[in-house]
């Protein structure tokens, strides 16, 4: 997924908020629309398989980080939508980020005959990564409980994580098959790789009312599996309402584990959020 990344740096501040952060938790009843605006700053962690070059089979291992999201954030693009019917809601939510890494770094290089046998890879003298993700998530959701102190949400829906990787490297030698009879790696290049991870998801949200100072603590909690071993998100926070508008500021994490024969291993991403929220 490529998009112009100017312009998606420019609708960065026009994102809407995320699924995890759409509020039920009021008294509305009939027909309402939800959506906002806000900012997310995490700090991802990734743990990469890429297949080595030369349809040979095996993988290199590569971990990618980083701890300012500013800093190497490329572009962004985040929208949101809910519309509920009384107790009944569905909410769909996307979340697209181009970062580039800082800090990279090799674990192992595994050729496809010798899989259980990894060769540790040589030093790495210069690395560096970018990751394209998309996250889409559309649940429904039902209000089990509700009234003065708040309310409580059920929902269920699936998750997409859509990734596309890239490492430039150089390292300090060839990395060569058992016996140095073959060059499994070259000692510079680009790897690349891509996937689509589906699982389904189950979770609750809503928020607890600080009595009518207009304050509440809203939260959300989700998990799931599928393509992932698992794949869970939650955030918390504090926030404000006042008639049709809120403002949240909280702390917001998503974490994806596939395994160590997957193309994404691991994947986390952690961070404060800032949102507004508008209803009509």
């Amino acid at each position: 997924m490529r998009l112009h990344r100017p312009i998606l740096a420019a609708l960065l501040t026009l994102a809407a908020i995320p699924a995890a952060q759409a509020q039920g938790a009021d008294e509305r009843t009939g027909w309402s629309v939800q959506i906002g605006l806000y900012g997310w700053a995490p700090t991802f962690n990734g743990r990469l398989n890429y297949s080595l070059p030369g349809n040979r089979g095996g993988t290199a291992a590569v971990k990618a980080e980083s701890s300012n999201y500013l800093d190497d954030l490329n572009a962004a693009l985040m929208m949101m939508a809910e519309v509920r019917y009384d107790r009944i809601s569905v909410v769909t939510d996307i979340i697209y980020v181009d970062l580039g890494s800082s800090s990279t770094r090799f674990g192992a290089v595994n050729p496809g005959p010798l899989a259980g046998n990894p060769i540790s890879s040589t030093q790495t003298l210069n690395a560096d990564s970018s990751l394209e993700a998309t996250v889409w998530t559309l649940a429904a959701g039902y209000t089990l409980a509700r009234g003065g102190w708040g309310n409580f949400d059920v929902v269920g829906g699936f998750r997409l994580l859509n990734m596309d990787a890239h490492t430039n490297f150089s390292l300090a030698a060839d990395v060569t098959g058992p016996g140095g009879r073959d060059v499994v790696l070259g000692r510079s290049g680009r790897l690349s790789g891509s996937t689509d991870i589906w699982n389904g998801v189950v979770g609750v949200r809503g928020r607890v009312l600080i009595g009518d100072s207009g304050f509440f603590v809203p939260y959300y909690f989700d998990l799931g599996t599928g393509d992932s071993r698992l794949t869970w998100q939650v955030f918390s926070g504090i926030g404000y309402q006042t008639g049709w508008a809120g403002v949240q500021l909280g702390y917001r994490y998503l974490s994806f584990d596939q395994g160590n024969q997957a193309m994404v291993d691991s994947l986390s991403m952690g961070g404060a959020y800032l949102a507004v929220n508008f209803t009509f």
